[in-house]
């Protein structure tokens, strides 16, 4: 086996799967014992399943076995490690979203994303840690402590999914699930060098994701390329009917459309480059980044567009408004009395609300509840909520509009590269505008991902797409354009490789 199988893309491994050069259990003993090495350093991992995960991949194995004898390919992805951010339900295994609440929280079924990535074959070698109830931009904010970024351990990885970033951008595993609501999958795969897909809202099940805000909450992928976020994205697309917010359509084969761009090029692909991407708050050398990957894109044939967003300067105070209003409700459930942690010895049932909550939820959940209770409370929902959802729908006819005239828009994914563990924990206000430009394709319910595009000061930034509701094969083949003529996302933490 080589010793470089885990700087890997997973279309690479998956091939090497294919003709048995390597095996899925020789992987997942490779994958087990970097995070054995290196897991502790960064933080990045609640819960380690080598058991479970030795017992799948000999499964696949044999599937794959099966498969060869019969003179047949197998997916790509069978038999292949990955991890999953803990805020998917795992049957049997405990599922904490990083918050004393559900520390010991072992769920009894799966969740649909997880169902469908075990029916695909793959590997679950561990859950990850992440911002409590999602509820963060750095990843500071876990009951299990901060994650660390693998490019410098002083800094954050971006949140909320930061500790699946941080566990795939230090080469412990060649892919991870998250979570998107304001930017929690884009934000950490800028600020740790990978590729981030939040796709359309709807096309992947939110069933078995434990909700933070309903209306903005996005399964997605963190992945090395745009090529391995295909595979993924086509193996958990799809309807479920157990989730009302599932949109039932066809499932396009995303990787045979990079076969396509591959082929017929990106000529006359027509980008919209918002002015509102670059305000005060955006690095200059990020600013110029952006502007070297419109070069290259450009190069290859595409047409930059000038489009405006007028209404995208307010998508910060509306998100912040839906979402504690929606977390608000989502968290009511959490009571101390059907699951989740319970307070000891309640005088009543009033007294076992308030400790059970008290003790259970850390400092940004209780702030972004209370919060949400207020702007849906008599007197101020149709001030604050309704007006809110109002500017909602303005910002989604802004893109609605902007999409008429141009295929994507590309812009930055964050204002700067990471930033230290600890700068903003005191500011919330400060924290809460690291998410500036991506909280729009949420607000909208369109699909978006971020790329690596370069390095500022060693670190890297990413490149935001947007694209139009269900144009994920656009967006990745741009994307896939992209990283065909750069090697920005091939980069990897000197210190992990």
């Amino acid at each position: 086996m080589g010793s470089d199988l885990h700087t890997k893309t997973l279309a690479e491994l998956g091939a090497l799967l294919n003709t048995g050069e390597c095996s899925s259990v020789e992987l997942t003993r490779l994958f087990l014992a970097r995070i054995d090495r290196h897991g502790k350093a960064l933080n990045a991992f609640v819960t380690v399943t080598p058991e479970r995960a030795l017992a799948q991949a000999a499964a696949a194995d044999a599937r794959r076995a099966l498969l060869r004898k019969n003179g047949e390919k197998g997916s790509p992805l069978l038999g292949m490690p990955f991890v999953h951010k803990d805020i998917f339900c795992t049957d049997g295994v405990r599922t904490t979203c990083g918050s004393k609440m559900l520390a010991g929280f072992v769920p009894p079924y799966d969740a649909t994303v997880v169902e469908r990535m075990a029916q695909a074959g793959m590997v679950m070698l561990a859950k990850t840690n992440m911002d409590e109830f999602a509820m963060g931009s750095s990843n500071e904010t876990s009951f299990f402590g901060p994650v660390k970024n693998p490019w410098d351990l002083s800094k954050v990885p971006g949140g909320s999914s930061g500790g699946s970033a941080a566990a795939v951008a230090a080469l412990l595993a060649p892919m991870a699930t998250g979570t998107d609501t304001g930017g929690s999958i884009r934000q950490p795969a800028a600020l740790t060098n990978l590729t981030g897909l939040k796709p359309t809202y709807g096309a992947v099940s939110r069933h078995g994701m434990i909700a933070f805000a309903s209306s903005l909450d996005q399964a997605g992928t963190l992945t090395h390329s745009a090529e391995d976020a295909a595979l993924v994205l086509q193996a958990i697309a799809g309807f479920d009917p157990r989730d009302s917010t599932s949109v039932e359509r066809p499932v396009p084969d995303y990787h045979a459309a990079l076969a396509r761009i591959a082929k017929d090029g990106i000529k006359g692909l027509r980008i919209g480059v918002p002015p509102e991407f670059f305000d005060q708050g955006l690095d200059r050398r990020v600013a110029q980044c952006v502007h070297d990957a419109l070069d290259e894109l450009s190069r290859q044939g595409a047409m930059v567009v000038d489009v405006h967003l007028p209404n995208l300067a307010h998508s910060v105070p509306v998100y912040y408004v839906v979402a504690p209003a929606e977390c608000s409700s989502n968290l009511a459930r959490f009571d101390g009395v059907r699951f989740g942690h319970r307070a000891a010895d309640p005088k009543d049932l009033t007294d076992l609300y308030m400790r059970s909550r008290g003790e259970g939820f850390g400092a940004e959940v209780k702030r972004r509840i209370m919060t949400g209770t207020y702007v849906l409370s008599a007197g101020y929902y149709d001030a604050y909520y309704l007006k809110a959802q109002k500017v909602r729908q303005l910002i989604a006819e802004d893109f609605r509009r902007a999409f008429e005239r141009i295929d994507v828009i590309l812009g930055p994914t964050t204002p700067t590269p990471a930033f230290g563990l600890g700068e903003k924990t005191d500011d919330p206000v400060t924290m809460y505008l690291n998410d500036i430009y991506t909280i729009g394709a949420n607000l909208a319910g369109l699909p978006a991902m971020s790329l690596p595009m370069g390095f500022v000061d060693g670190l890297p930034v990413g490149m935001q797409l947007i694209g139009g509701h269900f144009t994920e094969e656009r967006l990745l083949g741009v994307a896939h354009a992209y990283q065909a003529a750069t090697a920005w996302h091939r980069r990897a933490p000197q210190a992990f490789a």
